[in-house]
């Protein structure tokens, strides 16, 4: 079942990158407090997320900041290696990068995409949501094309 507004994100372990090297969080804690954008992303350096979706949240992220978002979020079914390497390649140091390797989170939050007849395997359907201490305001998902997921949507709902 797929979330919705007023649902709870769920909890569930990933990895970011730290200083130390690789390292694991909890959803629950690193978007259950205060104002979170929540984007996901069927794939790391893929073309729509690396030339158009990324790149809206690189560019707007002071803008979002300046609406009150205290965490600006980027997940998708990557390992941590892949996302830290995406995120470096395109200046996305205001944005949390979170490998959902395992497609764990992908899976509780209900947005699988099976990209295996194009040899993609599970991904992570694209969306953008607003999260407030953990709760979803709003979430958008894409079924085809970058269209509601986009930030300039994002800050429109802020």
């Amino acid at each position: 079942m797929t979330v919705s507004a007023g649902d709870s994100i769920p909890d569930v372990e990933l990895r970011t990158m730290t200083p130390d090297g690789p390292g694991t969080v909890r959803t629950a804690d690193v978007l259950g407090k205060g104002k979170v954008v929540l984007f996901a992303v069927p794939g790391a350096f893929t073309p729509g997320c690396s030339n158009v979706h990324l790149p809206g949240f690189v560019q707007n992220s002071a803008e979002l900041k300046a609406k009150g978002v205290d965490t600006i979020a980027c997940v998708a079914v990557n390992d941590v290696f892949v996302m830290d390497a995406w995120g470096k390649a395109h200046g996305a140091d205001d944005i949390l990068l979170l490998a959902d390797g395992n497609a764990e989170f992908t899976e509780a939050m209900g947005l699988v995409l099976d990209g295996s007849g194009a040899g993609l395997g599970r991904r992570s359907k694209r969306y953008a949501a607003i999260l407030e201490d953990g709760v979803l305001r709003s979430i958008d998902v894409d079924e085809s094309g970058i269209n509601l997921s986009t930030c300039s949507n994002v800050l429109l709902k802020l």
